[in-house]
């Protein structure tokens, strides 16, 4: 009989702790979990992108005894190439061959992709192009699954043309700092709730 929480093991570094920030939370870093329950996908570290909503979400989601991995991407900055909007300093956000794979061995994917809506409602799209994969999307700004809906994604409401579709959403998520418990309790409650309907 087991008592107290499951122990999980995960990998943060990209590389050897060696030198100004140990080599944690590199562009193209992957912590993987035992298990491909989810994936929490986020933006690329830098002056205005600090990923630390991500961490302290995960951190809760594994406290919680879900086994969640997280990818902070390479090109994780600015906007997609087809996006109308500019954004990010000219920077173009994508993917690589490596970051589709990763994301579609998983069941959900967290995405946290900034607070700017119509810069991370086309960063969702851009990944849900690519990975069949059902998504909740955490977010600083209000949106609906509408906004969405509106440049072609599909949602659980309504059938688009993205083989992924984002199924629940999350606002509040402020880039630089702390989560609120109560948000956290809602991404636990949301991402227990979507990986029941998948089993």
């Amino acid at each position: 009989m087991a008592v107290g929480r499951e122990t999980q093991q995960v990998a943060c570094r990209k590389g050897q702790g060696l030198g100004l920030g140990g080599g944690f939370a590199q562009r193209g870093t992957f912590s993987k979990a035992w298990k491909n329950d989810i994936i929490v996908v986020g933006m690329s570290p830098g002056v205005r992108h600090v990923p630390k909503p991500v961490c302290e979400i995960t951190t809760e989601l594994r406290d919680r005894g879900i086994h969640a991995s997280v990818l902070i991407l390479n090109a994780g900055d600015g906007t997609p190439a087809d996006s109308p909007i500019r954004g990010g300093h000219g920077t173009v956000f994508g993917l690589e061959q490596r970051e589709i794979e990763i994301i579609g061995r998983h069941k959900l994917a967290v995405l946290h992709h900034g607070n700017v809506k119509q810069h991370f409602i086309y960063k969702v799209r851009f990944i849900l192009q690519r990975v069949n994969i059902p998504a909740i999307v955490l977010c600083q700004s209000p949106v609906t699954f509408r906004d969405f809906e509106d440049i072609g994604v599909s949602t659980r409401l309504k059938e688009g043309e993205t083989p992924g579709k984002v199924v629940e959403i999350v606002t509040g998520i402020v880039r630089h700092e702390s989560v609120p418990q109560e948000n956290l309790n809602e991404i636990v409650s949301k991402v227990k709730m979507c990986l029941r309907e998948l089993q």
